[in-house]
């Protein structure tokens, strides 16, 4: 016998509309911010993406089914404590937090309506989007990343015979004074690989430390993509000078770079051991 008795098939229809009317504005500032912030612009990608694994579970998993019934009170307890949450941090306006809240919400909802068998096989598509939740304090970390980035891109060209000289963040080369700025710290290029090698993580077949450290890969693989960026962008300045550098390469050089450490991703899997995709995300 159920704890809730028979539950109707409309009773997960109405949790998600509730859901989606009660975080409503959270979902509005979260659009403004995947428009706006160029470290999240991946942002919108990552529901859909949640979605689409999430009925490949249902897919692929014959007995992974909705039985009215099945719910269960500890699902309740999350989704509680998720609300009370989430309220408290709409009503600070500290929307990022709210949008944190609003993920065990979604999972208490789950746990209630479908039971334990369900939300267990969708805790990862669900947990996969704390990667849309843009984070307020990376700014703090532009600043001295681009430092480093600089200084490591200016003893690169150095040895490879450039005649540059950096203090601080300034650049000076033959015939321009560059700035390194925020903009070439690669934070967004590390956000935006570490999403995505937590989900290539989940949909190949391997062992959990595998996994683990091909996540961590992307920390490694963003900096020396971008010191590497940097340091032909000077080589590009010093060449054809600092408005071909800054105002043409400087913009179609990071999709490039970013595209080469991709490629890097597939030797990388196989280092590792990773076998083909699993078989419930096929």
């Amino acid at each position: 016998m159920s704890r809730f008795g028979l539950q109707p098939l409309w009773l997960p229809i109405f949790a998600l509309i509730s859901f989606t009317a009660i975080t409503w504005p959270v979902w509005q500032w979260l659009w403004s911010e995947w428009l706006s912030n160029q470290y999240y612009s991946h942002g919108l990608l990552i529901l859909p993406l949640s979605l689409y694994l999430g009925l490949q579970r249902f897919r692929n998993d014959p007995g992974l089914v909705y039985q009215p019934g099945k719910g269960s009170l500890a699902g309740v307890s999350l989704l509680a404590a998720g609300l009370l949450l989430y309220l408290w941090f709409l009503q600070q306006s500290a929307y990022y937090l709210a949008a944190f809240a609003m993920i065990p919400m979604l999972a208490g909802i789950v746990w209630a309506v479908a039971g334990s068998a369900v939300v267990r096989r969708l805790i990862f598509p669900i947990s996969y989007l704390v990667w849309m939740v843009p984070l307020p304090f990376l700014d703090r970390i532009t600043l001295p990343l681009a430092l480093f980035t600089g200084y490591c891109s200016g003893v690169l060209v150095q040895w490879l015979g450039l005649d540059v000289t950096i203090v601080g963040n300034s650049v000076t080369l033959p015939n321009a004074d560059l700035v390194i700025g925020a903009q070439c710290s690669g934070v967004n290029s590390l956000i935006t690989l570490l999403a995505l090698l937590v989900l290539v993580a989940y949909v190949l077949e391997g062992r959990w430390g595998a996994r683990l450290w091909l996540v961590l890969s992307a920390i490694p693989l963003a900096i020396a993509g971008n010191i590497v960026r940097v340091a032909t962008l000077l080589f590009v300045a010093r060449a054809w000078g600092a408005e071909i550098g800054f105002t043409f390469y400087h913009d179609y050089s990071g999709p490039l770079f970013f595209l080469c450490v991709l490629a890097l991703i597939v030797p990388l899997k196989r280092w590792l051991g990773f076998a083909g995709l699993r078989a419930e995300v096929l």
